[in-house]
Protein backbone atom coordinates (compact mmCIF):
# COMPACT_ATOMS: atom_id res chain seq x y z
CA UNK A 1 0.00 0.00 0.00
CA UNK A 2 1.40 3.35 -1.06
CA UNK A 3 1.38 6.15 1.46
CA UNK A 4 2.49 9.76 1.12
CA UNK A 5 2.95 11.63 4.38
CA UNK A 6 3.49 15.38 4.37
CA UNK A 7 5.05 17.40 7.16
CA UNK A 8 6.50 20.85 7.74
CA UNK A 9 3.45 23.06 7.45
CA UNK A 10 2.66 25.78 9.93
CA UNK A 11 2.14 29.48 10.55
CA UNK A 12 4.69 31.96 9.25
CA UNK A 13 4.81 35.71 8.70
CA UNK A 14 4.93 37.35 5.30
CA UNK A 15 8.43 37.07 3.88
CA UNK A 16 9.24 33.99 5.93
CA UNK A 17 10.21 30.49 4.86
CA UNK A 18 9.00 26.95 5.35
CA UNK A 19 10.17 23.58 4.07
CA UNK A 20 7.61 20.90 3.39
CA UNK A 21 8.53 17.23 3.22
CA UNK A 22 6.65 14.30 1.74
CA UNK A 23 7.83 10.80 2.52
CA UNK A 24 6.60 7.99 0.29
CA UNK A 25 6.34 4.37 1.31
CA UNK A 26 5.19 1.23 -0.42
CA UNK A 27 6.62 2.18 -3.82
CA UNK A 28 9.55 4.15 -5.18
CA UNK A 29 9.11 7.10 -7.51
CA UNK A 30 12.69 7.78 -8.59
CA UNK A 31 11.78 7.40 -12.25
CA UNK A 32 8.33 8.89 -11.85
CA UNK A 33 7.02 12.27 -10.82
CA UNK A 34 6.44 13.75 -7.41
CA UNK A 35 4.63 17.04 -7.09
CA UNK A 36 3.01 19.58 -4.81
CA UNK A 37 -0.44 21.02 -5.23
CA UNK A 38 -2.33 23.40 -2.98
CA UNK A 39 -5.90 24.32 -2.25
CA UNK A 40 -7.00 27.54 -0.61
CA UNK A 41 -10.45 27.90 0.98
CA UNK A 42 -13.13 28.31 -1.66
CA UNK A 43 -10.71 27.67 -4.50
CA UNK A 44 -9.84 24.73 -6.71
CA UNK A 45 -6.72 22.71 -6.14
CA UNK A 46 -3.82 24.12 -8.14
CA UNK A 47 -0.42 22.93 -9.27
CA UNK A 48 2.61 24.28 -7.43
CA UNK A 49 5.69 22.32 -8.49
CA UNK A 50 6.83 18.94 -9.78
CA UNK A 51 10.03 16.96 -10.15
CA UNK A 52 10.13 14.33 -12.84
CA UNK A 53 12.21 11.35 -13.81
CA UNK A 54 15.76 10.25 -13.15
CA UNK A 55 17.00 13.60 -14.46
CA UNK A 56 14.89 15.34 -11.79
CA UNK A 57 13.51 17.90 -14.20
CA UNK A 58 11.57 20.57 -12.34
CA UNK A 59 8.41 22.46 -13.18
CA UNK A 60 6.80 25.39 -11.38
CA UNK A 61 3.64 27.41 -11.40
CA UNK A 62 4.31 31.00 -12.44
CA UNK A 63 3.02 32.23 -9.09
CA UNK A 64 5.82 30.50 -7.17
CA UNK A 65 8.69 30.56 -9.67
CA UNK A 66 11.78 32.10 -8.11
CA UNK A 67 10.42 31.71 -4.57
CA UNK A 68 9.83 27.96 -4.22
CA UNK A 69 12.20 25.09 -4.96
CA UNK A 70 11.29 21.44 -5.28
CA UNK A 71 13.84 18.69 -4.74
CA UNK A 72 13.91 14.94 -4.26
CA UNK A 73 16.00 12.53 -2.25
CA UNK A 74 15.65 9.14 -3.95
CA UNK A 75 17.46 7.32 -1.16
CA UNK A 76 14.78 8.50 1.25
CA UNK A 77 11.93 8.38 -1.29
CA UNK A 78 11.11 11.90 -0.18
CA UNK A 79 10.28 15.13 -1.96
CA UNK A 80 10.76 18.58 -0.49
CA UNK A 81 9.32 22.00 -1.17
CA UNK A 82 11.42 24.91 0.05
CA UNK A 83 9.18 27.96 0.22
CA UNK A 84 10.79 31.37 0.57
CA UNK A 85 9.43 34.92 0.49
CA UNK A 86 6.04 33.63 1.48
CA UNK A 87 2.96 35.76 0.83
CA UNK A 88 -0.54 35.66 2.36
CA UNK A 89 -1.83 34.31 -0.96
CA UNK A 90 0.33 31.21 -0.44
CA UNK A 91 -1.97 30.22 2.41
CA UNK A 92 -3.49 26.84 1.57
CA UNK A 93 -3.47 23.16 2.32
CA UNK A 94 -0.50 21.71 0.47
CA UNK A 95 -0.77 18.21 -0.95
CA UNK A 96 1.94 15.87 -2.11
CA UNK A 97 1.21 13.75 -5.18
CA UNK A 98 3.07 11.01 -7.00
CA UNK A 99 2.87 8.88 -10.09
CA UNK A 100 5.17 6.22 -11.48
CA UNK A 101 6.80 6.62 -14.88
CA UNK A 102 4.62 7.86 -17.72
CA UNK A 103 5.83 8.60 -21.26
CA UNK A 104 5.83 12.22 -22.29
CA UNK A 105 2.84 11.71 -24.56
CA UNK A 106 0.78 10.72 -21.52
CA UNK A 107 2.25 13.13 -18.98
CA UNK A 108 0.90 16.49 -17.91
CA UNK A 109 2.59 17.23 -14.65
CA UNK A 110 0.47 20.30 -13.99
CA UNK A 111 -2.78 18.34 -14.05
CA UNK A 112 -3.93 16.62 -10.90
CA UNK A 113 -5.43 13.87 -13.08
CA UNK A 114 -1.88 12.70 -13.84
CA UNK A 115 -1.25 11.54 -10.29
CA UNK A 116 -2.26 8.24 -8.75
CA UNK A 117 -1.25 8.83 -5.15
CA UNK A 118 -1.97 11.69 -2.77
CA UNK A 119 -1.05 12.67 0.74
CA UNK A 120 -3.45 13.94 3.36
CA UNK A 121 -2.26 17.53 3.15
CA UNK A 122 -0.49 19.97 5.45
CA UNK A 123 -1.71 23.46 6.30
CA UNK A 124 0.43 26.48 5.46
CA UNK A 125 -0.75 29.82 6.80
CA UNK A 126 1.04 33.06 5.99
CA UNK A 127 0.06 36.01 8.14
CA UNK A 128 0.24 39.58 6.89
Amino acid sequence: QVQLVESGGGLVQTGGSLRLSCAASGRTFSSGTMAWFRQAPGKEREFVAAVRGSAASTYYADSVKGRFAISRDNAKNTVYLQMNSLKPEDTAVYYCAAVRYKPTTEWDGRSDRTYDYWGQGTQVTVSS
